[in-house]
């Protein structure tokens, strides 16, 4: 498929954010790749829809809509693809720029017909200025972004990231949409993973599938300050802790931790005997990166602990929908 028309979905759930929404939509708006349309989903939450309505009442390539399932992102993102229109559906967060040319790579992935998904690389915007001196790449994956430990370039990976992501729509018609009960809702605990899930469950359905991440394709995500401290990095922490449990419950541990097992016996080993060195070298942050590691490996796999007997229990459930919608053009 060349030149793939793309419909962009953001999600969005609070007027707390209302200037990062408008700037969210306005960086599609002026993609070098122009989207066939971006739909703003709004997730239960009347005042925003009515507001959002008045706003792009006037934009033909902007359609507002509500979120058709429970509360969540993922019923959210799921209303977004059963409303789009195009051939590819890209999800951008409702807090995050995109570059110029995020469109244009992620179409450029889509030349091979095997191409499943194509994400990009997420860049943290600080609201202090600076990366906390305490604050691990590796762990760049608690504010939503590209975490050190993925490989540069245009690489074949299990999963994308789904904050900066894109599916072509036949993906969802053989897996069916993003899993409800396993991400995040609002502001409860800020839950993950539903994007690994289904790109699992997506390479189950068409193996010869490849998804790729291509770093060219940019955005700029906003870390608000109370994202900043300790407190907020050991409850992302474990809350991942619980939704890899709930991941590896329903496609194995096999699949569902191949990636994480690298990642915690090469790339975070490797933070830690930086942040030590950078310690021992007398450099701001070096003792505390290395201390946030380790930290951050214990709190997640206590979290896996208590999701995967909650699990067993049946406590922790999640369930997968069949996308349908209008696709006319």
């Amino acid at each position: 498929m060349s030149d793939p028309d793309i419909s962009v979905v953001i999600c969005v759930y609070t007027e707390d954010r209302w200037e990062d929404i408008l700037a969210a939509v306005a960086s599609v708006r002026t993609q070098s790749y122009p989207a066939l349309e971006t739909l703003l989903v709004v997730d239960h939450n009347p005042a925003l829809l009515d507001r959002l309505t008045k706003e792009y009442k006037e934009v033909r390539e902007v359609r507002v809509c509500a979120n058709a399932g429970p509360r969540g992102l993922s019923a959210g993102r799921n209303t977004g693809i059963a409303a789009a229109r195009g051939e590819v559906i890209a999800f951008l967060d409702d807090d995050a720029v995109a570059e110029r040319d995020w469109l244009r790579h992620f179409a450029s992935g889509y030349a091979d017909p095997r191409v499943m998904a194509v994400g990009g690389r997420t860049v943290p915007i600080w609201a202090s200025g600076r990366r906390p001196a305490w604050f691990p790449e590796e762990f760049d994956w608690v504010v939503g972004c590209t975490y050190k430990g993925i490989p540069a370039g245009l690489v074949r990976v299990r999963n994308v990231l789904g904050g900066n992501a894109s599916f072509r729509r036949s993906a969802f018609d053989a897996a069916g949409g993003f899993a409800t009960g396993i991400g995040r809702d609002g502001d409860k605990r800020p839950l993950g993973c539903e994007e690994t899930e289904l790109c699992i469950r997506l390479s189950r359905a068409r193996p010869d599938a490849v998804l790729l991440i291509d770093d060219r394709a940019v955005i700029h995500h906003r870390v608000p300050q109370a994202r900043e401290h300790f407190g907020y990095f050991r409850t992302r922490a474990y809350a991942e802790g619980l939704s890899k449990a709930l991941v590896a419950r329903s496609v194995g541990a096999d699949k569902g931790l191949e990636s994480e097992r690298r990642y915690a016996t090469r790339v975070l080993p490797a933070g830690v005997v930086r942040g030590l060195r950078d310690a021992a070298l007398a450099r701001p942050g070096g003792a505390g990166r290395a201390g946030a590691i380790v930290a951050g490996v214990l709190t997640a796999a206590g979290g896996y602990l208590v999701g995967t007997v909650r699990a067993r229990r049946g406590g922790a459930t999640f369930g997968v929908v069949e996308i349908e919608g209008e696709r006319d053009g």
